[in-house]
């Protein structure tokens, strides 16, 4: 698949997650939080006209009952799982760190003439880790060594590339940010829109009638409380991300020095085995 075809697939599948719980939680909203805070709201009301020093308490369906609150969730709930599948993939990336991706037994040694062999089986990877991090930068620096029968190329290969896994890593949130911008913003559509409605009414108000003012106000100071406690959370979380990635690209440019960088010579003395001989050995065995 070309990266311009995994480009579309990643945006497909994120979008059609927003759909879906688009669908769901509208599907809530009408069966249980919508006549949820309309039956509060009417038990309050009674609850007033019976006791005239009764305080109406707050309800959660009420606070959450508007359109902007409604669309500020489904941007939030969207932005918690594009959040969840990062972290299980970098979770995935980071067990890389752990094993031995090309297999190299203790003291064994790399020449220029080896790299297309370990190539090969950094090539026989799972498709899904195929284009990990790791993977990536030892890829590239095998290719340099190979190219040039430099260890400094290489070396310097392992930094840029890590430089670069981290500029990519960091653009593929560009959908997540979106998330976490939109969630506030949505909040202050509901509090311009609840403080129009409340202007709207105070001609009334003048008269005795502030039920225009209030209502107006009340979908102004809901949505903004919806959507500032979202958005901690959010930006929190992806701050929590971002950390994760650099601690990956880190560890990644110290795993490639250590288990690559570390082996590679320009030329194989006589007390090492090539590795064809590793492979005819371990066949013959």
């Amino acid at each position: 698949m070309g990266v311009y075809q995994s480009y579309l697939k990643d945006r497909a599948t994120k979008l059609l997650i927003l759909v879906v719980l688009t669908l769901v939680i509208q599907t809530l909203y009408t069966i249980v939080v919508r006549p949820g805070a309309a039956a509060w709201t009417e038990k309050q009301m009674e609850l007033v006209r019976e006791n005239p020093g009764y305080k109406p308490e707050r309800s959660l369906y009420v606070i959450i009952a508007g359109e902007e609150q409604e669309a500020t969730i489904i941007i939030a709930i969207w932005a918690f799982v594009l959040s969840a599948i990062r972290f299980v993939e970098l979770r995935g990336q980071r067990k890389l760190l752990e094993s031995d991706l090309m297999n190299l037994p203790p003291g064994i040694v790399i020449v220029p003439e080896d790299c297309r062999e370990y190539l090969r089986r950094l090539q026989q990877l799972p498709p899904k880790w195929r284009d990990a991090v790791v993977p990536r930068i030892l890829g590239s620096a095998l290719k340099r060594f190979g190219a040039t029968r430099h260890v400094q190329d290489a070396s310097t290969t392992v930094h840029n590339v890590c430089e670069s896994e981290a500029a990519r890593l960091d653009a593929e949130l560009a959908i997540l940010r979106f998330g976490v911008w939109a969630t506030p913003a949505l909040g202050f559509v509901g509090t311009v829109r609840g403080i129009g409605l409340a202007l709207q009414g105070a001609q009334l108000a003048i008269n005795g009638d502030t039920s225009a003012v209030t209502s107006g106000l009340g979908i102004s100071f809901n949505s903004t409380l919806v959507a500032l406690t979202l958005s901690i959370v959010l930006v929190y979380i992806l701050h929590e991300i971002q950390l994760a990635q650099e601690r990956l690209v880190l560890d990644a440019e110290q795993y490639a020095d250590e288990k690559l960088v570390s082996r590679l010579h320009t030329h194989r003395s006589s007390a090492r085995e090539p590795v064809a001989a590793q492979a005819s050995a371990m066949t013959a065995a």
